[in-house]
């Protein structure tokens, strides 16, 4: 391996007489460095766009969220309660009830859900933080906080307290209502904030206080549609989910941020995976470079091969030297091209380099991993591409 090693290194840093052999194996490196390049900055960018897409449902989503298993709601006593309190994982805990309800506002009617919270909802999530307009409302009070594409679909603003708007909800029950207005039952609020997270929940809900959601819906003091939870900064999310489940038995589900979010994390990793497939593909066909600048050096050293091998080298040893060469020439344009891509990911951090906006860097993220598919990917690429070059050493020993 030693001697196949040296030759490899020698035939790749000595010039050919032949220039075109030169020109070959420097077109060859050159794509090697730009596939790797090129990889590495747009799954760069991807993590980058996953991770900026995500940090908007971070401000809502909790660490954990406990769920019914069966129907809308489920009943949280004072025994469990305590039990919930006692737990080590958990920092901090919130009562929530959701329903689908109709918004009316000055004869404008549109679909929404309503979140009624608990007083201790801010310091689960940091919903609070997303207010753009207003203040958030305060226990007890008639007061909601409605999302931006809310306000701007039923076209109201926090100008005046005198502007009302109501939710309806179905009543629950059986049989014909002959009454239409005895259908629903109203509450007349006031909204005090106006929220902005994402397009999904700006136009689809509005927050409200846990006792005000109760009212609307008829409900047990008990009574609610979920608990979201988050986790201390230690606590093991397995551990805390067996306490939970040994806590509520099956009457629950519990989910976390990603199980939250599965179909935005499914499209995510698709569109990645979509892209790092297309890429490879690309990728492929520039490698092939590599195998034809081994056909063309060997080709070019067939007296040299025909030397070695009556010199007493075996035609493994000798096929050695060339699949070592491509080698040589797919790492050393890998890692040129990663060193590149790190600093164009560095500097687009830093600098912003490529805009979305006036205000907004396109957003690219450097992970180690990303650094490790890459590798791995023209490596294997490209040991493969020098295998099958190097298979012509046998037609170049024949006489």
């Amino acid at each position: 391996m030693k001697f196949s090693f040296y030759i490899a290194k020698r035939y790749l840093f000595s010039k050919s007489k032949n220039n075109a052999i030169n020109i070959i194996t420097l077109i060859a490196g050159i794509g090697v460095f730009a596939g790797a390049l090129a990889l590495f900055i747009v799954l760069s960018g991807f993590a980058g766009l996953k991770e900026f897409s995500i940090e908007y449902t971070n401000d809502i989503d909790p660490d954990l969220k406990i769920i019914p298993a069966k129907g809308k709601y489920f009943s949280l006593d004072s025994s469990k309660a305590k039990k919930l309190r006692g737990l080590q994982g958990i920092e901090n805990y919130t009562k929530v009830i959701e329903e689908r309800v109709l918004l009316t506002y000055d004869n404008r009617s549109m679909p929404a859900f309503i979140k009624g919270v608990d007083f201790n909802y801010n310091n689960t999530t940091a919903t609070d933080k997303s207010v753009v307009a207003g203040e958030w409302f305060a226990q007890g009070e008639q007061h909601i906080v409605m999302g931006i594409g809310i306000s701007r679909k039923l076209s109201m603003g926090l100008s005046g307290y005198g502007d009302i708007l109501e939710i309806r909800v179905p009543k629950p029950g059986k049989g014909i209502i002959t009454d239409p207005s005895k259908a629903f039952n109203t509450i007349n609020t006031v909204p005090v904030g106006v929220y902005s997270i994402n397009e999904d929940l700006n136009d689809q809900y509005i927050f409200a206080p846990l006792s005000l959601a109760e009212e609307l819906l008829n409900l047990d003091k008990n009574q609610i549609s979920g608990i979201e939870l988050k986790l201390a900064e230690k606590a093991k999310e397995k551990n805390v989910k067996k306490d939970l489940q040994e806590i509520f038995g099956d009457e629950i589900l519990i989910k976390n941020r990603i199980e939250l979010n599965d179909e935005l994390y499914k499209m995510l990793n698709t569109e990645n995976l979509a892209v790092y497939l297309i890429f490879t593909f690309v990728l492929i066909i520039a490698l092939f470079n590599v195998g034809g600048a081994i056909v063309m050096a060997i080709l070019d050293k067939r007296e040299n091969i025909k030397t070695l091998f009556y010199l007493g080298a075996e035609t493994k040893n000798i096929k050695q030297i060339f699949l070592l060469q491509g080698v040589l020439l797919t790492f050393i344009g890998g890692i040129l091209g990663l060193i590149i891509g790190v600093i164009v990911v560095l500097l687009q951090q830093k600098y912003g380099l490529v805009m979305i906006s006036h205000d907004l860097p396109y957003p690219i993220l450097l992970e180690f991993k990303n650094l490790v598919i890459v590798f791995i990917t023209i490596m294997v690429l490209g040991t493969f591409a020098s295998l099958i070059g190097a298979t012509r050493v046998s037609k170049a020993l024949e006489i």
